[in-house]
């Protein structure tokens, strides 16, 4: 039986029991989940091991990265740009890096970018990963890139392209790196334990990732034996030449360990965000209200930020998605809290998200990533937190 830390308010008891059942009966090895309601936290929970090597237990300030749960940080720093008047998201990105009009793409807006519209899922030449970690030479090589369909014709998952072709906007318009600028005007003012470049200082508190092989590897079993629903995403998995791998093969070596130190200190604004689920929960809390005297953003900004931009046939994900201009929005798979709620979710089932309508901000963050369909934690969650909400 794992021991569960932290608080929970009266009425969210559902959470509470379905993380501790996630330890229990569902593979969590470390973990937390927080919750907002209204602006102030209603669940606060940690548990398990950070560091299955030497059995270092999961403290209140275990730090964790989020993989993809990362993008919903880089979009609101984009946003928060907008709101200030200095980034206009229909302005043509070539508007504020004028070497992104190479090959076709001087009229693709900066919204494209963030809605995953603008074909940039692949490059013809894969940048080596070093010089990808030191930012500039693949921002080259994306600003010299023709995108691999129409823009604007189509949507695909820019699962690590998007962290780039943000993040450069971001540093062209603002100055500063993304990472800075995140640091800088967003976990600065709210207090945020979340980082895009992780210090040298912070390092030890990082968890360490444990992967989880699948049970059946769908990539080396018959056709015949596939279930027909994942036929489809089975044979994108075994094309070399599909969307769905070229997406994640942007750098040689394709495969990142992102237990490196390397690769936390470096800036990967699509996916190597650090941090606990209290500063996810707590930034999401701040774009839909207020949280100790900080709003990030209006409710005009709001609006626009979360207005659906691409829906259905995904041409990476070969599953029906939604984005806003740089969220992911409600699908049957990924309910999260109401249809007006938004956020991200990352690799192995770590997820933030806001619901306006309920006033409830989300944060989950886990070491074990699972992955697939069999993984149901943060679903699980979720579902928990939709009952504690009557």
């Amino acid at each position: 039986m794992t021991t569960i830390n932290g608080e929970v308010a009266d009425g969210f008891e559902p959470v509470g029991e379905a993380f501790a059942a996630n330890f229990d009966q569902h593979g969590d090895v470390g973990a937390a989940v927080c919750v907002y309601r209204d602006g102030r936290p209603v669940v606060d929970l940690w548990g398990g091991i950070a560091d299955p090597d030497t059995g270092r237990p999961w403290e209140r300030d275990t730090l964790q990265l989020v993989y993809s749960a990362t993008k919903g940080a880089t979009a609101t720093a984009a946003h928060l740009l907008a709101q200030r008047g200095v980034m206009d998201l229909d302005a043509p990105v070539a508007k504020y890096w004028p070497e992104f009009a190479a090959n076709g793409k001087a009229e693709i807006p900066v919204r494209w970018l963030l809605s995953h519209q603008a074909g940039l899922v692949a490059l013809d030449q894969p940048v080596p990963l070093a010089e990808a970690l030191a930012w500039q030479p693949m921002a080259a090589a994306l600003a010299a890139q023709r995108p691999v369909w129409t823009p604007g014709t189509a949507h695909g998952y820019h699962g690590r392209t998007f962290g780039w072709l943000v993040g450069e906007v971001i540093r062209r318009v603002s100055g500063r790196t993304p990472g800075r600028f995140f640091a800088d005007e967003i976990a600065g003012p709210l207090g945020l334990d979340f980082f895009i470049g992780l210090p040298a200082s912070e390092r030890d508190r990082v968890s360490r990732m444990v992967y989880q092989q699948p049970d059946v590897d769908f990539t080396t079993v018959p056709p015949e034996s596939i279930p027909e629903e994942l036929r489809e995403l089975v044979a994108a998995w075994r094309d070399p030449n599909s969307f769905s791998n070229r997406a994640f093969a942007v750098t040689d070596p394709a495969e990142i360990d992102f237990n490196s130190l390397e690769v936390q200190a470096a800036e990967l604004p699509a996916s190597n965000g650090i941090g606990t689920a209290r500063g996810l929960a707590r930034m999401y809390a701040a774009l839909i209200g207020e949280v100790d005297g900080v709003r990030l953003l209006t409710p005009e900004t709001l609006a626009s930020a979360t207005k659906e931009q691409a829906s259905g046939a995904d041409q990476v994900m070969v599953a029906p998605s939604r984005f806003s201009s740089g969220y992911m929005l409600p699908t049957e798979t990924n309910p999260m809290t109401g249809p007006n709620a938004f956020g991200h979710t990352g690799r192995g089932g770590s997820l933030g998200f806001a619901d306006p309508e309920h006033g409830i901000a989300f944060g989950y963050a886990m070491n074990h990533i699972i992955g697939g369909p069999d993984d149901v934690r943060a679903t699980l969650l979720v579902a928990a937190v939709r009952r504690s909400l009557g």
